[in-house]
């Protein structure tokens, strides 16, 4: 055979393999564009609304344009494809760093942001959206609840008198029953499809009810207030006049809590700057600690070193739960295999506050897990930071310190000290690269570093600043809490005068 014919045993097949090939690549990319971005948005439609969004976002919102609509399809197919295609662990190598620093830096107010200034429901104190992004709630100072759907702004419904005093927090249990708690120390739960009154009426704090919590293994409801209270409500078992409740937890100066996305820890903040953690959390079983003495005992400040040093140091005490806590009012070490519902306490390193205390306003977790998230301020409420600290896990370090894992700080920024006295709330993105946090008229978009990576691809050696990625002005007033939307490329903002903002990609 001549060489100026072609072999009929390889080189062909090898051409139509990599047309086959391509051609894969072609059909997948067509099907992950149809595909909705989650299993809740395949089943209510968010997928679409997402489409759309991203698609108005791109042409200017005038539905013209091939450019913009092709621009926008592209950007979509590679939101569902990094959605579709990944475990919950994200592979950085397949990461496209330049469109996510794009998608993040382009976010906008959009013209159609919910204004209700001109009504009387108060500062917005928290928002919260539902699993599935189709509802978002607002938190109003004057007793109500607001509802909109996010994507046309529309209102929906405004809860008049949910509560008799400041409507604090909400939180979803799925996507139609939401609980409500307020300063009348009491929580409300409601059901989406019948808004016209509440499901029941839950009794048991002493004083302002701040926090709630749900942890989908048990389906047990967590609550935290100014009493100093951490309660347990058996939600399997409510009824029209409450549910089965009980103390689970106290502790002095409690400011918020929260739980890890797998619920196998609580955090606890205070006002007088310690972080409690309770680790192997176990809510079925109350905690009968006392009042510790240790929270009295004088405090040093976390290590900002590496791994081993962050380990080492005197500001670490485990409380075995059913150890007396008074014994010579020594700290309490846990040795060997550590019980359920351990108690660790902590007193974060604030930078700038090394000789000086501090008050914990808002804690947030890091929706892998991986980290904590404080907004933080100095007890004469001069100054105030946010700061990211990573959860410490790893071999036991040697006696007489504790097995457990420990907090290093790996990122900080200074805030904006205004509208000194109120709670700012601030969030975690879904995918936990961007942080936003209420910044004086605005918010500002934090991540650490400046392509929006993973916080496990941009761990420092040393404590580092966090990035910011942008700052957007849209309130007339200080914004008090800021939230991301699960679904949708969105997030809200609210503040003091009762505005509440929405942000969507602008190209």
């Amino acid at each position: 055979m001549s060489s100026g014919q072609p072999s009929d045993s390889k080189e062909p097949r090898a051409d139509l393999l990599r047309e086959e090939e391509e051609e894969e690549e072609e059909s997948d990319e067509d099907r992950c564009s149809s595909r909705p971005t989650s299993p809740q948005a395949g089943r209510g439609g968010a997928g679409t609304q997402v489409s759309w969004e991203l698609e108005a976002a791109t042409d200017g919102g005038t539905g013209s344009g091939d450019r913009g609509s092709s621009a926008a399809d592209s950007l979509f197919a590679w939101i569902c494809k990094r959605t579709v295609r990944r475990g919950p662990f994200v592979d950085p190598a397949r990461d496209n760093f330049r469109n996510m620093t794009r998608l993040y830096s382009s976010m906008s107010p959009a013209t159609d942001s919910v204004n209700l200034s001109t009504q009387t429901h108060g500062a917005v104190f928290n928002l919260e959206y539902s699993p599935d992004g189709s509802v978002l709630t607002v938190a109003c100072e004057q007793t109500e609840v607001l509802l909109f759907d996010p994507v046309s702004s529309r209102h929906i419904k405004t809860l008049v008198e949910a509560h008799e005093d400041c409507v604090n927090n909400i939180r979803f249990l799925d996507n139609r029953l939401f609980a409500t708690c307020s300063d009348d120390t009491t929580i409300a739960l409601w059901d989406l499809r019948k808004l016209n009154s509440k499901v029941c009426s839950l009794h048991g704090h002493a004083s302002w009810v701040k926090n709630i919590e749900y942890d989908t293994h048990t389906r047990l409801l967590v609550t935290s207030g100014f009493d100093g209270n951490v309660i347990t409500w058996d939600t399997n078992r409510f009824t029209e006049d409450g549910c089965p409740h009980k103390k689970f937890f106290h502790t002095r100066y409690l400011m918020r809590m929260r739980l890890t996305p797998d619920c196998s820890k609580m955090l606890i903040s205070t006002s007088s700057g310690y972080l409690l953690i309770l680790h192997d959390l176990d809510l079925t079983q109350s905690l009968e600690v006392g009042s510790y003495r240790i929270l009295r005992s004088r405090r040093a400040p976390l290590s900002t070193g590496s791994s081993a040093g962050s380990r080492s140091g005197g500001s670490r005490h485990t409380i075995d739960s059913k150890t007396h806590p008074h014994r010579e009012g020594k700290p309490l070490i846990c040795e060997g295999l550590s019980p359920r519902n351990s108690l660790e306490v902590l007193t974060p390193e604030i930078p700038g506050e090394r000789d000086r205390g501090n008050c914990i306003t808002s804690l947030q977790l890091h929706p892998k897990g991986w980290a904590t998230l404080l907004r933080c301020s100095s007890n004469m409420d001069d100054q105030e930071w946010t700061c990211v600290y990573e959860f410490q896990e790893g071999a036991p370090p040697r006696p007489p310190v504790s097995p457990r894992c420990s907090l290093r700080l790996t990122h900080y920024i200074e805030e904006a000290n205004v509208g000194r006295g109120y709670i700012k709330e601030l969030c975690f993105s879904p995918d936990g690269r961007l942080i936003c946090s209420p910044y004086g008229y605005g918010v500002r978009l934090l991540a650490f570093d400046e392509q929006c990576g993973e916080l496990a691809d941009c761990m420092p050696v040393r404590t580092a600043l966090l990035r910011e990625i942008r700052s957007i002005y849209s309130h007339s007033d200080v914004v008090l809490t800021s939230k991301f939307s699960p679904t949708h490329c969105q997030f809200a903002s609210g503040c003091l005068s009762g505005r509440v903002a929405l942000y969507q990609p602008h190209f």
